[in-house]
């Protein structure tokens, strides 16, 4: 990203921000209070590689500390810059509040091309420019708790985790210092797959509300609805598999780096992620037709469109051309503000970023609160749940018994009754649980006022109202 696209996407941040708080009754001065980042740490540092010293440039920045620690992702970027970190952490504190989760915002990034260098050169720049986060306290189980986000995974978070715990040899509570880590390091199941099944279920939600999906000229559940995805990043295949293997949506189009590849009776997306591996990109996918303009197919015709790669594809010139009636926003502002408009305007249906992604933060909060406890989730009440139901399928079988065996429980039930909940199914549970509720609250004020005029709108003013009231009790 370059420095002016940077800028526009933190405007595009700021213009939604003003258009919420132009309809909240603030004291003076919280308004702006909320919208500036608190602070912006630049480093540089030199590691050697390759028989000389590289340097390079990273950025840690904390918008708000209205709850703490604050949290927010690390990415690994080339067109890595200050406005476009800041912007990220103004959108991670908007998060954060409207699913409920405890944080402030923050968001780090370094200035680098993660493909550029071998595995070992990777993890001595990692370790390096943690050391140089954690000893200002901008990486901390209670201040600042980094997280996964483009060209950074659960590999870089165990080294973040691990270079913590060296510098910080008797805080027992050094794993929480990050999430996103691997099982054996602290991790926590679903994890990864966390952000992608987050749109999965806000795409669940919206369709349970038939009045809703009517305002996007839609009708029924996801089955059968066609999808194009912009991304097939950790992000995007997993909304994609997931819609595609559980929901009977297909997945019309892909849109990568190279060129997109598209089948108007739906992609095997594991098939296409494996050939994408091997490959390197779409190009020559033998089980679809590929389009060397990759960027055209966000103007296809589709029934939801779902941008998960970057910020700003969809900006005030391609926006008139958008035909989908639908889009979900799984990656950071993939909507300019300008483009937001001319959507809006048309009638499109925007599920904003603010709520659509944030499946990440939700499971990295479940991650964060079990490395706080020291005790994976289902371990104390799995076998009693198990035991009390096998209590009732027995009196089920005796009463069978009695009535001459007239009816029996099928072993599907059975099998499923008797098996408690392990920590996938209490992830799961909980994202999902998480995903309705934030919904419904945004929900209610798309219906109840005649001024909020859309998703996103709504998203930021139960953000804000949210944010507001925490420093409200603080005595601001």
């Amino acid at each position: 990203m370059t420095r002016q696209a940077a800028r526009g996407f933190r405007d595009s941040v700021d213009v939604m921000f003003d258009r919420a708080v132009a309809l909240m009754d603030l004291p003076p001065g919280l308004a702006e209070k909320i919208r500036v980042c608190n602070a912006t740490y630049t480093v540089r540092f030199g590691v050697r590689l390759r028989g000389r010293i590289e340097t390079f440039t990273g950025y840690r920045s904390v918008h708000s500390e209205h709850m703490e620690p604050v949290k927010g992702g690390i990415r690994y970027a080339l067109g890595v810059h200050q406005d476009e970190v800041e912007a990220l952490a103004a959108l991670m504190t908007y998060k954060c509040a409207l699913v409920e989760a405890p944080f402030g915002g923050s968001k780090g990034g370094l200035r680098i091309d993660p493909r550029a260098w071998d595995d070992h050169e990777l993890e001595q720049i990692t370790r390096r420019f943690a050391d140089e986060l954690i000893k200002r306290d901008l990486i901390h189980p209670s201040q600042n708790v980094p997280a996964p986000d483009m060209g950074t995974g659960p590999r870089e978070m165990a080294w973040i985790a691990d270079q913590y715990a060296r510098l910080n040899s008797t805080d027992i509570n050094a794993h929480a210092c990050v999430t996103g880590k691997p099982i054996n390091a602290g991790g926590i199941a679903g994890r990864v797959e966390a952000t992608g099944r987050g749109v999965q279920y806000a795409l669940r939600e919206f369709f349970r509300h038939p009045e809703d999906a009517a305002r996007a000229g839609l009708k029924g559940t996801l089955e059968g609805k066609r999808v194009i995805v912009q991304g097939l990043g950790n992000v995007g295949y997993h909304a994609a598999q997931l819609l595609s293997q559980e929901d009977g949506a297909l997945v019309t189009g892909v849109i990568q780096r190279d060129g997109a590849v598209v089948s108007a009776t739906g992609l095997n997306i594991e098939d296409l992620r494996h050939w994408i591996a091997a490959n390197g990109g779409v190009r020559g996918y033998p089980n679809g037709q590929y389009l060397a303009d990759g960027a055209a197919l966000l103007e296809e015709e589709c029934d939801i469109l779902i941008p998960a790669a970057i910020e700003g594809v969809i900006t005030a010139e391609n926006a008139p051309r958008i035909q989908a009636p639908l889009i979900i926003e799984a990656a950071n502002g993939p909507i300019t503000a300008a483009a937001d408009a001319i959507l809006s305007a048309r009638g499109t249906i925007v599920i904003p970023d603010l709520y659509a992604n944030a499946g990440g933060v939700t499971v990295s909060y479940f991650e964060w609160a079990k490395n706080l406890s020291h005790m994976r989730f289902g371990r104390m009440q799995r076998r009693q749940e198990e035991a009390r139901h096998a209590l009732l399928v027995d009196q089920l079988e005796r009463l069978s018994a009695m009535l001459g065996n007239t009816w029996t429980l099928s072993p599907s039930f059975k099998e499923k009754y008797l098996r408690g909940a392990d920590e996938l199914e209490l992830v799961r549970s909980g994202l999902d649980d998480t995903m309705r509720a934030a919904y419904q609250s945004m929900r209610a004020l798309w219906h109840e006022r005649a001024d909020v005029t859309d998703l996103r709108m709504a998203a930021y003013l139960v953000a804000l109202q949210r944010v507001a009231a925490s420093y409200q009790a603080k005595g601001l």
